[in-house]
């Protein structure tokens, strides 16, 4: 598809700077543009891309000024972040959905499947499963005894979902993930081996989670595990059994949540960031990649980093002394060997 920089900036009730009548048909990074591209800039660390940009459409903030001659043709736009991410939406979109339920499937007789679905090839739906209107089931996806699934939510292939779980309306979860394996609980008997403690419980995610590839979200020993309405997981993220994630919150790579921890709404963790278990984090706090955090967190908002994790602020003033610890170690020896000799 080919849009002109007027159409575009009618979709976004932007403003153009520029020709209104160059074309684009494909979208870039900007400082990988080429003639008929689309870019945008919002982050003030790219400015420098958009003086060399080859993208023919470069969208900005309002408040953007330039300090050079630009080649390209401005749209100026409330929020250019906001504005681009709008027409990748548009895009996606525009590729078409799939429907139709596959001939190689299998569907146990008591489930129920609601209206329009797709459903691809080698997916497995278990007794008395629901599945909501407008789903989407990728390949290889396997569905549980009991689980409830909401409208408007996709799986993607190879999705597993364990009996009795429930997913809610506009969850998307992406390729590879298990949702409900057992919890990691084991009991250690007299003779130095493991039991295995049953885990009994189930997996709850809200309406609009999003839940990255190949991450595990394990089945509660009782009760639920809960990921609430609006949060974000990433890839490879381990949340364990009866953990809690708030409202909104977002979790990046690789973090490791142990068992009953809960974590409040709005948080943003980062990525390698551990959590032990049976602690809270409070509503939105900030968590820097690689923290650790080994005790319960108190002040609404913090920011903290560390292992373990303590205020940011303080964080980076240590920082600042610890990297510079091999030369005080010099500087040290060498006052030792001048207090020696003046003694001597």
């Amino acid at each position: 598809m080919e849009f002109t920089a007027a159409t575009i900036a009618q979709f976004l009730q932007g403003i153009v700077e520029g020709n209104p009548d160059v074309k684009v048909n494909n979208i870039a990074k900007i400082e990988e543009g080429q003639p008929g591209y689309l870019s945008f800039l919002a982050n003030p660390k790219y400015e420098k891309y958009i003086y060399t940009t080859e993208s023919s459409v470069v969208l900005v903030n309002k408040d953007f000024v330039a300090t050079e001659p630009i080649k390209a043709t401005l749209i100026r736009v409330a929020d250019a972040y906001q504005a681009f991410a709008f027409l990748l939406d548009m895009v996606s979109k525009a590729r078409g959905e799939k429907k139709g339920v596959s001939k190689q499937v299998e569907i146990e007789p008591t489930a129920k499947i609601g209206e329009n679905p797709y459903i691809g090839a080698f997916v497995y739906i278990g007794e008395n499963a629901r599945i909501g209107n407008n789903v989407k089931l990728y390949p290889q996806v396997y569905i549980g005894d009991n689980v409830t699934i909401g409208d408007e939510a996709i799986l993607y292939p190879g999705v597993k979902v364990y009996y009795d779980c429930v997913i809610g309306n506009n969850v998307t979860i992406h390729a590879g993930t298990v949702i409900g394996s057992d919890g990691f609980g084991f009991a250690p008997s007299e003779d130095g081996n493991y039991k295995k403690i049953p885990q009994l419980g189930n997996v709850i995610l809200e309406d609009y989670v999003e839940i990255g590839a190949n991450t595990a979200i394990d089945r509660a020993v009782m009760g639920s595990t809960i990921v609430r309405k609006g949060a974000k997981i990433d890839n490879l993220i381990q949340i364990a059994h009866n953990v809690e994630i708030g409202e909104n919150t977002v979790i990046a790579a690789q973090t490791g949540i142990a068992g009953s921890a809960k974590v409040g709404k709005g948080c943003m963790i980062g990525g390698q960031v551990g959590i032990v278990g049976h602690i809270a984090i409070p509503d939105g706090m900030k968590i820097a990649a690689q923290s650790g955090i080994s005790s319960n967190l108190r002040n609404d908002g913090d920011v903290v980093q560390g292992s373990p994790a303590f205020g940011f602020g303080k964080y980076q003033r240590c920082y600042a002394v610890f990297k510079n610890l091999p030369d005080l170690r010099n500087t040290v020896i060498e006052l030792e060997k001048k207090v020696k000799a003046l003694e001597k």
